[in-house]
C-alpha cells in the first residue's frame, strides 16, 4: 500500500472516530430527554389520579349554569 493511501485511509477513520463520538452524544441527550418526559408523564399521571378522587376533574359531568 502507498504512503498517501495510508494517509487517506487515517484520515477517513479519523473522521468516523469523530462522528461516531458527535452520534453517542446525541444519543446519550436523547435517553436523558427521554427519561426525563417519562418521569413527567408518570408524574402527571399521578396528578390526575389525585384530582380524579377529589372529584376536581368531574366538573365535567356537571350541568353548566346556563342550562
Amino acid at each position: 500500500m502507498s504512503e498517501e493511501r495510508i494517509t487517506e485511509l487515517e484520515i477517513k477513520v479519523a473522521y468516523q472516530d469523530d462522528l461516531l463520538l458527535s452520534l453517542n452524544d446525541v444519543v446519550s441527550e436523547q435517553q436523558r430527554e427521554l427519561i426525563r418526559l417519562e418521569e413527567i408523564c408518570k408524574l402527571l399521571g399521578q396528578r390526575i389520579k389525585t384530582m380524579s378522587g377529589s372529584n376536581e376533574i368531574n366538573q365535567g359531568d356537571e350541568v353548566p349554569p346556563h342550562y
